[in-house]
């Protein structure tokens, strides 16, 4: 049987990635603009901001990207292996999961949202964090997690530019809404919590409506028994990638504990870098998700050599892209820096980040779009290694490097840098056949 060249993976991944590349574009675009609103707000402002960040990146990590990835993995490997009542009944149980996740986010932010910000950032941080966390997650939790389920669910099937259409209006929606309640109505960052939040909704009511239609090329039923089956199904990859996530962002959390004794300035500043460093995420997403589609159905007809090669070339293209961003910060971080924060002292301190962390933008890139191809797989193993891997080296390395040898700041700046390097490096060496192999 011949094989595909890799000019053909290739083309097969852009097919595929090119929508949710668009989808990712946008969303980064939002979120940059969101970053300048929530700066031009003031120090404290931001420093609010950076504290409430790490859970928002993990509410989209976790629903479009960790859980998301594990409805993909479930709906495609079902259609491969020609399923499709099974990929039907996936759907009711993959909301269920989206709904006790959604639950879990509005408990720690909506109703305990004091002592965990201020654990994080200080009292000043979390001042400004805590009416935006309870707007953000009270009213956006829910749909959020309904809009990113239901879109995996169109990208298991194949339907990637269907889900990125209905995404990309939301996205489009966000910046426009977001100024208008923060700035004009003179919301602050409430508003850019309501206006998240208003955009969710409207992206889960129409995405609820396309799956229903049919679109997936099966119409869902909410009418089967619930099956433990199903929920492992989904489950064995969704709550390995969750895990991944939240180790994540606990990396971010704990760094940010470990700044805020530099002062507000350190933490505000450290918040810019953390969103560029986490704008590699959409960016990678596309090719990500792409992978995980591709991947899963390669699994599913049992030929894991062309899954191994499509991983590759996937990454490989993640890669290039995210390094191109990381090299541009890293010869500039005065002026990336200077988009996102006003305060002089805040800008200088977000350099000196970006000049550190900037050039490791490319293994974060690589490291996620193999983690998205492992979930397609199957095989978690060695994501979680690589995750932990930069949660210590960023955290016990900061320490290390930031205290006891008196590298301050830098040294901090240093260790997240070689913990992200370490985990796309980790990552990546998985991608082998005595790890990928069928059991």
């Amino acid at each position: 049987m011949s094989r595909p060249s890799t000019g053909l993976i290739a083309r097969g991944v852009l097919a595929l990635a090119a929508p949710t590349t668009v989808l990712s574009l946008l969303q980064a675009l939002a979120l940059l603009v969101e970053t300048v609103i929530a700066a031009r707000q003031g120090r404290a402002a931001l420093a609010g901001y950076a504290v409430v960040l790490p859970f928002g990146l993990l509410l989209g990590q976790m629903s479009a990207g960790a859980m998301g990835g594990g409805v993909v993995s479930a709906i495609a490997r079902a259609l491969g292996a020609k399923k499709p009542e099974e990929a039907s009944a996936m759907v009711l149980h993959a909301l269920t999961i989206a709904m006790v996740f959604a639950a879990g986010f509005i408990l720690a932010l909506v109703v305990f949202p004091w002592p965990i910000l201020t654990a994080i950032g200080g009292p000043e941080a979390a001042a400004e964090g805590v009416p935006y966390a309870m707007a953000m997650f009270g009213l956006g939790a829910v749909p959020a997690w309904l809009t990113n389920t239901l879109a995996s669910v169109l990208r298991g099937a194949g339907r990637h530019a269907l889900a990125a259409r209905i995404n990309s209006l939301a996205w489009l929606c966000f910046p426009p809404l977001g100024w208008l309640l923060a700035e004009p109505l003179g919301m602050g960052l409430v508003g850019l919590g309501l206006g998240f939040g208003v955009v969710m909704w409207g992206a889960a009511i129409a995405m609820g409506w396309v799956v229903w239609s049919g679109a997936a090329g099966f119409r869902p039923s909410l009418r089967v028994p619930f099956s433990l089956a199903l929920f492992r199904r989904i489950l064995s990859v969704g709550a390995v990638a969750c895990a991944l996530a939240a180790i994540s962002n606990l990396t971010t959390i704990l760094v940010t504990a470990q700044l805020k004794d530099y002062g507000p300035a350190a933490v505000a500043a450290y918040g810019v870098s953390a969103r560029l460093e986490f704008l590699m995420i959409p960016l990678a997403f596309g090719v990500g998700s792409a992978l995980t589609a591709l991947v899963g159905r390669a699994v599913g007809g049992g030929d894991w050599e062309l899954a191994r090669r499509t991983a590759w070339v996937g990454g490989g293209m993640a890669f290039v892209v995210c390094a191109v961003v990381g090299v541009s910060v890293a010869v500039a971080p005065d002026r990336f820096a200077g988009f996102f924060a006003s305060d002089a002292e805040v800008q200088a301190i977000a350099a000196l980040a970006l000049s550190y962390i900037g050039p490791a933008f490319a293994g974060f890139g690589l490291g996620m779009a193999m983690y998205f191809a492992a979930m397609g797989a199957g095989r978690m193993r060695w994501p979680v290694v690589a995750g932990l891997s930069r949660l210590g080296i960023a955290v016990l390395g900061g320490a290390f490097l930031g205290n006891t040898l008196g590298m301050g700041m830098a040294g901090h700046f240093l260790a997240v840098a070689l913990g992200i390097t370490a985990y796309g490096v980790l990552a990546a060496a998985a991608v082998r056949p005595s790890v990928w192999h069928s059991k």
